[in-house]
């Protein structure tokens, strides 16, 4: 299949390498040539914009940080939408606004141009393992019909129900998320305060119901104070925002999700937006003008 990608960060590149390395033919487009480079060796083509990708693809994937950013590569001008041909199917595999998400779908669905949304959990590490969970929102068909490219990037690949759906999945994802590394940052906060040893503590609690992947990863991070690597926290200030408006627009309250937001708004007034999410841990410390927290 002739498959284009755009989106060559931390988690494109490696997700176009496995399609890449499945047999596929792939031309990429980035807004920096060093990010295209990797993708240049394994065999890609080079495109000067999205519409270009999209006039050699049958499936375009994108994988860009914010809604805006995903609407520009879709439907903006030199996007996908000018360069694609009826039947194609455009896949957003970014965390953005269901809104948005449906927004583009209609404009893509007007010219003939099938639209998946897409988004992934499992980070940098899962994209590099093929290991990611994919939540999909589209019509079933075309879901069916791509599938066999999830399966190349992912082990848990879902249809999640019609477009946008796959994007509410995400954000109900990052609120759970996001509150969970929210208990662990306290966890371990109380333990250092009351005098012990933050990585025995965290040992106990893998040992027993308060174990969960986020402890896991990012507890361990937090008592290593480990924050530079992982996700950027302004990446979890942006999808816990999704969230919220979701339950905004629901009229459902959420109190744990909204304290979060708040902590993350503290960490990025703080200038700590490109750090690891397990930086979490220092609003706590600065709140309580302890030493960690400088």
């Amino acid at each position: 299949m002739n498959l284009g990608f755009v989106g060559l960060g931390a988690m494109g590149r490696p997700m176009a390498l496995h399609l890449i390395k499945a047999g596929h033919a792939m031309t990429v487009y980035a807004r920096r040539a060093d990010s295209t480079a990797p993708l240049a060796a394994a065999g890609a083509r080079v495109a000067k914009s999205p519409a270009e990708v999209a006039a050699a693809s049958d499936v375009m994937f994108s994988l860009v940080t914010a809604s805006a950013d995903s609407e520009a590569v879709a439907i903006g001008k030199n996007g996908f939408i000018e360069g694609a041909r009826a039947g194609s199917v455009v896949i957003d595999m970014a965390t953005i606004s269901p809104l948005v998400t449906r927004h583009i779908a209609v404009t893509l669905e007007a010219k003939g141009i099938e639209h998946i949304d897409a988004p992934v959990s499992g980070g940098p590490t899962g994209a590099q393992n093929a290991t990611l969970a994919i939540m999909a929102g589209g019509k079933s068909a075309v879901f069916e019909r791509v599938k066999p490219l999830f399966e190349c990037l992912g082990k848990m690949i879902l249809y999640m129900g019609e477009h946008g759906a796959g994007q509410v999945t995400k954000a109900c994802n990052q609120l759970a998320l996001t509150i969970t590394a929210q208990a662990a940052a306290e966890a371990i906060a109380l333990a250092a305060s009351s005098g012990l040893d933050p990585a025995r503590v965290h040992e106990a609690m893998m040992g027993g119901f308060a174990a969960s992947r986020v402890m896991d990863l990012f507890g361990k991070r937090m008592v290593e104070r480990n924050f530079g690597t992982g996700i950027d926290t302004r990446l979890y200030h942006k999808d816990l925002g999704i969230a919220l408006e979701l339950a905004q627009e629901a009229g459902l309250p959420l109190p744990a999700g909204a304290i979060v937001k708040q902590q993350i708004n503290a960490l990025m007034g703080a200038g700590e937006g490109n750090a690891d999410f397990s930086v979490l841990i220092r609003a706590l410390e600065r709140a309580a003008g302890q030493r960690g927290g400088d």
